[in-house]
């Protein structure tokens, strides 16, 4: 006999990941057909459910909480909210925001906090990478199925991940990313940490929408001041409340008054 659990995953499966498809079948006690049973019942990675007691907490009070996170690491790394620090920030970053996020990233892995990021080009790729080289723990939200490494630039930072932090996905499989799925992805990025960073932003981009989960969420906002003229996002937010941050210590300072 199918537990409840098993259900939910093959009913995560069936419906590729999309929450509003899958509350409908779960709303509506749909069951789904054996060939999505056995797809589950031969997933390569692990999983955990909304109706497991390991699920992450802190993601259990986000917007529509992914009903399940298919996963390869170690879970653990997204235990502690307050010692969780998200990174994010342009694809197309400047040297700037590349070599301040090195500098950040790392000191802070460094120090014993789990950087979480998006795995995409650019900011978050620097941001896993400086975890990685300092000696500390990283996190990767994907956007695509838990098998499917993208961008494929990224293969070897996947590899590591996958290996040795955690790698974490809403989708299944071999899912391939669909350009919906990235600002629907941050909410998890924003709903792991208490504390979520900046480095560089351009206007509506993905930076922006997952800092704005993160003040909807009471999450603390930090951020890189840039030179007038540039037309920087990040210090949009700063003049909106966002905490200007130069350093490690700076954002050290913020988070010891939690």
């Amino acid at each position: 006999m199918n537990t409840s659990r098993d259900i939910l995953i093959a009913l995560v499966i069936k419906y590729k990941g999309k929450w509003d498809d899958i509350m409908t079948a779960v709303s509506s006690r749909e069951h789904p057909e054996d060939e999505f049973l056995q797809k589950a019942e031969m997933l390569k990675c692990r999983t955990v459910t909304l109706l497991d007691p390991e699920y992450p907490a802190a993601l259990r009070h986000i917007v529509k909480p992914p009903f399940v996170l298919f996963y390869y690491g170690d879970l653990n790394f997204v235990s502690d909210y307050y010692k969780n620090i998200s990174v994010v920030g342009s694809r197309d970053c400047s040297e700037y925001g590349s070599s301040k996020t090195t500098e950040i990233a790392g000191d802070l892995a460094a120090k014993g906090y789990t950087i979480v990021s998006g795995m995409a080009r650019g900011i978050d790729s620097i941001a896993h990478h400086a975890a990685i080289d300092r000696g500390g723990k990283t996190v990767a939200v994907l956007g695509c199925g838990i098998d499917y490494c993208y961008p494929s630039s990224n293969a070897k930072l996947y590899e590591e991940i996958k290996k040795n932090h955690l790698l974490l996905s809403e989708y299944p499989g071999n899912d391939e990313p669909e350009p919906s799925n990235f600002p629907i992805r941050n909410r998890i990025i924003a709903g792991l940490s208490k504390t979520l960073i900046v480095t560089e932003a351009k206007y509506q981009s993905g930076s922006m929408t997952t800092a704005l989960l993160a003040l909807n969420g009471n999450s603390d906002v930090m951020c890189l001041p840039y030179p007038a003229g540039q037309r920087s996002e990040c210090n949009r937010l700063i003049s909106n409340g966002a905490i200007l941050i130069e350093n490690a210590d700076d954002v050290l300072k913020e988070m010891s008054r939690y």
